[in-house]
């Protein structure tokens, strides 16, 4: 995945990065260190083979195991500006082209040098710098890897946690994240923070398919207690006296009826055992039969015809819902459009509310005041039904005003 690729290796670099960081801090440090005292050691050297060359001048004796002259013309100028002041001093320089450590001090009023060869420690010095910088590439390649290799193994965790919350989004409340929160010798005791994360997924997860089953098997229980009176109730009303009284009664006990069978149809759905009728359906002239059955004035435009697999029935039940809702919620005139296997339902009322838009239907709520009053059980039911027919279904609001609900079918072998 591009989003653990990209953790991988941030932290891969960002731990290479300050490993080379105080690599170089150190490299710096030991290469001033090493260098200081391989130079003091040629240094102290030049400066005691002066102290010998300026005694054997003084005492007039020679001293032919010492290279040493009397203002040599390679003396460096600050050398002998030093000298030139009555002290002593050394540096690094050069003589015939090759490179020595001069040292000089005052003799007579000249400048008494000497001087050492200083290639070879020129060459030590190299082959220090070229160690130091061998063990930091050494050690940022093997800090590189480590970093790596963790950032792997964090990343994989984090893509593992990632696809159950998208599973357990997308409706499987099963899914779980499979981390061990034991070892050997019992609960972990270090923190790590992406076991805390995923047990917190696990747990969320736990609560919400507690919560959701909780809800389906109360509305299974209302639906179920509430069908057996309500039938009483209407063969009860059938035995009232014409009147004005009983067509209010019928009216709220249809309502009720309505609702009672919209709740069973909700709970047979959530157990997940329903099962399609599919046959081969021409998508045109159904939509206009249903569309016309419903008697709401809704407009029907078939763009391209389609011959789709789905279930003539529950296809029926899913416009109709659709339709309903736009006549109760939304403004005329509703519009019906069929576009080869797809079919766009739309309104132009207020539109609808956007927690609908963002995360679907919900049962019992139907949002913004605006769509008007229900039970939010008609949306809730074409969700359901079209998830047992493999339909694509969006919700959205058009640029100028209205719901706009889309519905895409499965095309029949040939269609």
């Amino acid at each position: 995945m591009r989003v653990s690729r990209s953790l991988r290796w941030k932290i891969a670099l960002t731990t290479t990065a300050v490993c080379c960081a105080v690599a170089a801090v150190l490299g710096v440090l030991v290469h001033n260190v090493v260098a200081r005292q391989i130079v003091g050691e040629v240094r102290k050297e030049a400066d005691t083979a002066l102290d010998h060359a300026l005694t054997h001048y003084t005492y007039g004796t020679s001293h032919g195991d010492i290279a040493s002259a009397l203002d040599p013309p390679d003396l460096p100028r600050p050398l002998r500006d030093l000298v030139a002041r009555g002290q002593t001093g050394s540096m690094v320089g050069e003589r015939a082209g090759k490179p020595v450590m001069w040292a000089a001090g005052p003799a007579d009023g000249k400048a008494l040098a000497i001087w050492l060869p200083y290639e070879s420690t020129r060459t030590r010095l190299r082959e220090v710098d070229a160690a130091i910088l061998a063990s930091a590439a050494l050690a940022a390649g093997l800090v590189a890897l480590a970093g790596v290799f963790l950032a792997t193994r964090i990343s994989r965790r984090l893509t593992a946690t990632a696809a159950v919350a998208r599973r357990i989004s997308a409706g499987d409340l099963d899914a779980r994240v499979d981390f061990p929160t034991e070892g050997r010798q019992g609960p972990f005791r270090y923190p790590d923070e992406v076991r805390d994360v995923a047990l917190a997924l696990n747990s969320m997860a736990a609560s919400l398919q507690t919560q959701l089953e909780a809800e389906k098997r109360f509305t299974a229980d209302v639906a179920h207690d509430l069908r057996t009176p309500l039938t009483g109730a209407l063969a009860a009303a059938g035995l009232l006296p014409e009147g004005r009284p009983k067509e209010m009664i019928n009216d709220r006990l249809q309502a009720l009826h309505r609702l009672t069978e919209d709740l069973l149809e909700i709970s047979r759905l959530d157990s997940g055992t329903e099962q399609a009728d599919l046959g081969e359906v021409p998508l045109g002239p159904t939509v206009r039969r249903i569309t016309a059955a419903t008697g709401l004035g809704a407009s029907v435009t078939v763009v391209r015809d389609a011959t789709v697999l789905t279930d003539h029935r529950r296809l029926d039940r899913i416009l109709t819902n659709l339709l309903v809702n736009a006549h109760r919620h939304g403004r005329p005139p509703l519009e019906v459009t069929v576009d080869g296997p797809e079919v766009v339902v739309r309104d132009h009322g207020p539109g609808y509310p956007p927690e609908l838009i963002e995360h679907g239907p919900r049962r019992f709520r139907t949002g913004d005041p605006g769509r008007g009053r229900g039970h939010g059980l008609g949306l809730t039911i074409v969700v359901g039904q079209a998830a047992v027919l493999k339909i694509g279904l969006s919700f959205a609001n058009a640029p100028d005003g209205g719901a706009v609900t889309k519905l895409s079918l499965p095309l029949a072998p040939g269609g």
